[in-house]
């Protein structure tokens, strides 16, 4: 099977984690000479990196599984990832599919392909995820701006609607000096922004005993990387510590994303949050006063089960008060396994529907309002590469999205600009300034 000539799609689903992994994964094959090729064209391997975080994730998953098998009939099809950890079997029962990798060995896929026979009954590779203690250390590469580096896998939180301690396993992590090392691999790749990822990131240092902020200096330190974004971070996690820390730092950026969940103190005890709605309140005043110009993303459930319509207002007029930069809006999903599975108190489709549109329109006037706010600053921006109809764009320290003529050179760069205003696209306009 490991033919040096053969090649190698990939399909990643879900979180940024998943990304650093199946990049991670893609080395390896790479290094046995594999031809990556995108998973649109016709492929010797598929390997899928599968999310279970919702009902509609997991029919992703499955369609996507089809459209490869039907696309190279003879293929060999991996699947990995959190659907493989949480119900192996009804993968394994799509006929096509060659090898199933629950949490344990994902990032040794190359190793178990030579011992499957295309078109025998899949091989599944899972155990009880109390068993699972290893870490798979990861980062993406690729991008010439920007990579997920892996830095904590698992949670120990176990809140009641969600999956992912029963398909990630406990809080655990390797030592900082590890994941200093594999920041320098980043930065002499080139690429000058890390995003700092995991389940539940502020949590680490369970297996270590070591800091969250303490890994924040070390990767301080780290030289050729010069932009640090946290993908996020529970409220309860926020210390005073990180907040001044991220406030006085040349190179963690003014960007937060916080879940919510819900701002009903009723709903968060349902849900077996850590937290409630007024230390979520205190966490964001205090990033605000502190760091000018942050941006705030905040994750937002609707519909839970027992969620009234005084839950859902106490949620709305506090992200209404709050201002936050931008929503990411999740109607609830019932999720096989979970406490909240069996809670009384379901919410109809139809208002969970009106909920979710009445919050993604919130957002898009809060996300509306941050931009205005930044017309008129001077920034930095890290262009990407791509060339879109004569314009690049990229990203300011406060991720707000900028676009400007194309230039080559510009790709890559971090450049100094104005904000002149807001394009047809929703995106800030910029002019370079010339600081030679």
């Amino acid at each position: 099977m490991l033919n040096k000539q053969k090649k190698v799609a990939f399909y990643t689903l879900g979180c940024k984690l998943n990304f650093s992994e199946t990049s991670t994964i893609a080395r390896q094959f790479d290094e046995l000479g594999f031809e990556r090729v995108s998973s649109n064209s016709p492929a010797d391997v598929f390997v899928i990196n599968t999310c279970s975080v919702t009902e509609h994730a997991d029919k992703k998953c499955r369609q996507a599984i089809k459209k490869f098998i039907k696309q190279s009939p003879n293929a060999f099809v991996a699947v990995v990832g959190c659907y493989a950890q949480l119900r192996p079997e009804d993968l394994a029962g799509i006929e096509g599919v060659d090898l199933v990798m629950g949490a344990s060995d994902r990032g040794n896929i190359p190793l178990y392909m030579g011992d499957i026979h295309k078109n025998a009954k899949a091989k599944v590779y899972s155990c009880e995820i109390d068993a699972i203690n290893d870490f798979f250390p990861a980062y993406s590469s690729g991008d010439r701006t920007r990579s997920f580096l892996k830095v904590q896998d698992g949670c120990d939180y176990h809140c009641t609607y969600c999956t992912i301690p029963n398909a990630r396993g406990k809080s655990r992590n390797i030592p900082i000096s590890n994941i200093v090392s594999q920041a320098q691999s980043i930065a002499n790749q080139g690429i000058k922004e890390i995003i700092l990822t995991g389940v539940n990131t502020g949590d680490f240092g369970r297996t270590t005993g070591e800091s969250f902020i303490d890994l924040l200096k070390n990767l301080e330190k780290v030289e050729g990387i010069e932009r640090y974004r946290i993908s996020s971070i529970e409220p309860n996690l926020i210390t005073d510590e990180v907040i001044a820390f991220v406030a006085a730092s040349s190179k963690f950026l003014p960007h937060f994303h916080i879940p919510l969940q819900s701002g009903s103190n009723n709903v968060l005890r349902l849900m077996k949050r850590r937290y409630n709605r007024e230390l979520f309140a205190d966490k964001i005043r205090k990033v605000k006063q502190s760091i000018p110009n942050v941006f705030i993303g905040v994750d937002v459930i609707v519909g839970f089960p027992g969620e009234t319509d005084n839950d859902f207002s106490d949620s709305y007029n506090l992200l209404s008060e709050l201002k936050p930069s931008f929503l990411h809006v999740f109607p609830y999903s019932e999720r096989p396994g979970t406490p909240a599975a069996d809670f009384e108190g379901k919410v109809h489709s139809q208002t969970i529907t009106q909920r979710a549109e009445k919050l993604q329109q919130l957002s898009h006037s809060l996300h509306s309002e941050f931009y205005i706010q930044n017309i008129g600053r001077k920034e930095k921006v890290l262009f990407e590469g791509a060339n879109r109809k004569g314009i690049i764009s990229g990203f300011t320290q406060n991720y707000t999205k900028v676009e400007v003529d194309y230039k080559k050179e510009l790709v890559g760069k971090i450049v100094d600009v104005e904000l002149l205003g807001i394009s047809n696209t929703g995106n800030l306009t910029a002019k370079i300034i010339n600081n030679e």
